[in-house]
């Protein structure tokens, strides 16, 4: 990419992700000369006092644009599928917080943390992982340059608003209608739902939690699951590290927070683990249990770290280490960390 002072951006959806882009790029003033966002109808939209006009998408709108940022979607195809194309003949970099070319081989999958290098194999298309995986990548990358890591088992517990805006909408209105029935729980009691209440999520949310992100698909893992597992091996660049997972919603806003036990190659002490996780980029340690602090998602709302507490060595396995690894899923798990792509791009 030319090196200029400013770039044409263009932001491709205008849900939480697109509108969390738009923040974000404000926030990290991120060298903006002209910016377009597009989403499949034009409309007025206002983030944080700032007035946005929306353009309907189209391959022409792309010209002069220099990144695209596409807000992506979990679960369906996205727009990248059918624009990521026309905009890269147009001479665009685009940035996809979707699905869609993660595990295309031709396409890097990057968390600036753990393979910046990566961006420069780009051939127009940049693929942002899936929130759940960013933020493990972040915590165990320091762990695994030093002392080799051979195994993760790994318990997600994700916010409403990694399934959208609507989930978060369904999160407000049971809690709501729960609470106004208290202890009467005015649910049908087959389908854990609200009557006559279009919902996104598949169970009751509101004082719930239930192991069930994405659909079912191989070894009856869903592709939630999946996701962790061959994105961490594409984003690390091992495949022989074994990976498990357990993807679970939960009754929390935004802020995904995992579970994540490991085995290293090396032995390591869960204080040096503390020490280089603290010198480690991106990263903030809260661990100290005596005074009850570790990280949580309320805490991390709004910020763009990775958030790591509770670490401790395991008291039956020699190389065996948990660690407790929270982070904003809207900002890092999805905008920033596009974001970040992009100023890896214009900085060379």
């Amino acid at each position: 990419m030319l090196k200029k002072s400013k770039y044409n951006v263009a932001v491709v959806g205008v849900g939480a992700v697109g509108e969390e882009m738009l923040r974000v790029l404000r926030q990290r003033n991120f060298p903006v000369a002209d910016l377009r966002v597009f989403a499949r109808s034009a409309r007025d939209i206002e983030v944080d006092g700032q007035a946005y006009s929306v353009q309907p998408i189209s391959p022409d709108g792309f010209k002069a644009i220099d990144i695209a940022l596409f807000a992506g979607t979990e679960g369906e195809k996205g727009a990248a599928v059918t624009y990521a194309p026309e905009a890269v003949k147009r001479g665009v970099v685009v940035i996809d917080n979707g699905a869609d070319f993660r595990m295309d081989p031709d396409v890097p999958l990057v968390v600036p943390e753990v393979n910046a290098k990566d961006i420069k194999k780009h051939k127009g298309i940049i693929a942002n992982p899936n929130c759940s995986t960013i933020q493990m990548v972040v915590a165990l990358q320091p762990i695994y340059k030093k002392a080799g890591i051979k195994r993760i088992i790994v318990t997600t517990l994700q916010a409403s608003s990694g399934a959208g805006r609507g989930a978060v909408d369904q999160l407000k209105d049971e809690s709501v209608s729960l609470l106004a029935s208290w202890p009467v729980i005015q649910l049908n009691r087959q389908t854990g739902k609200p009557a006559n209440r279009q919902t996104a999520l598949p169970q009751q949310i509101a004082f719930n939690v239930f192991p069930h992100i994405g659909s079912f698909t191989d070894g009856d893992y869903t592709n939630e699951e999946w996701k962790l597992v061959k994105e961490t091996h594409k984003i690390m660049h091992d495949a022989k590290i074994k990976i498990s997972a357990t993807t679970v919603r939960v009754p929390v806003r935004t802020g995904h927070s995992e579970s994540v036990y490991i085995e290293t190659e090396k032995q390591i002490s869960a204080d040096k683990v503390r020490e280089l996780l603290k010198k480690s980029q991106g990263i903030v340690v809260v661990d100290d249990v005596k005074n009850n602090l570790y990280p949580m998602p309320k805490d991390a709302e709004g910020k763009d770290e990775t958030f790591v507490g509770r670490i401790r060595n395991d008291s039956f396995v020699k190389n065996g280490l948990w660690l407790w690894v929270v982070a904003d899923n809207l900002r890092k798990g999805a905008a920033t960390n596009a974001v970040q792509i992009a100023e890896c791009l214009i900085s060379g």
